[in-house]
């Protein structure tokens, strides 16, 4: 599910799980944020728009860091006129994560455990294994010979190489 928010005079299209940089709020960090002002909720087909807003409707943050965004330049001249102006700004934020989207909470978040890992690194040794013979770099193809038991010159070219591999297969 998700929402369509205003805050700070922007909008934002936000869902459980998200973080968001929106304009600076009064908030301390670790504290939690209620956005009121939901203009539009819903999943697919089933969204409710609200005139301006929906009423009863709220989403709910936890703030995570307040800060400066980085540092945008302006500078201003006159051309044969020796007027140089420049001046640097840097715009205050709030980064908050979505922890409640209309009522709905999110689901704590899954760490994946290390055997999948251990077989997702499995996966791509056998797809590199997989590789095409001419698409391999030379110190790959000396190597394939090496496992597979093919006796090659390991100074002859790539060519040479593949030629020794294809006749003893």
């Amino acid at each position: 599910m998700y929402a369509i928010i205003e805050t700070g005079g922007k909008q934002y299209k936000v869902q459980n799980g998200d973080q968001i940089r929106v304009e600076k709020l009064d908030a301390e960090i670790g504290s939690t944020v209620v956005f009121d002002k939901v203009l539009a909720a819903g999943e697919g087909s089933d969204i409710k728009v609200g005139t301006p807003y929906l009423d009863g409707l709220t989403v709910e943050a936890d703030v995570v860091e307040s800060g400066k965004g980085d540092k945008v330049i302006i500078f201003k001249y006159k051309a044969k006129k020796d007027y140089r102006k420049k001046q640097g700004h840097r715009q205050p934020y709030t980064l908050v994560e979505i922890t409640s989207v209309a009522g709905v909470k999110a689901e704590p978040k899954k760490e994946e455990p290390a055997e999948e890992a251990v077989e997702a690194a499995e996966e791509v040794a056998a797809e590199t294994e997989e590789k095409p013979l001419d698409k391999m770099l030379k110190a790959e193809l000396v190597e394939y010979a090496e496992k597979n038991g093919i006796e090659i010159d390991a100074k002859a070219t790539k060519a040479e190489i593949l030629e020794a591999i294809n006749a003893a297969k």
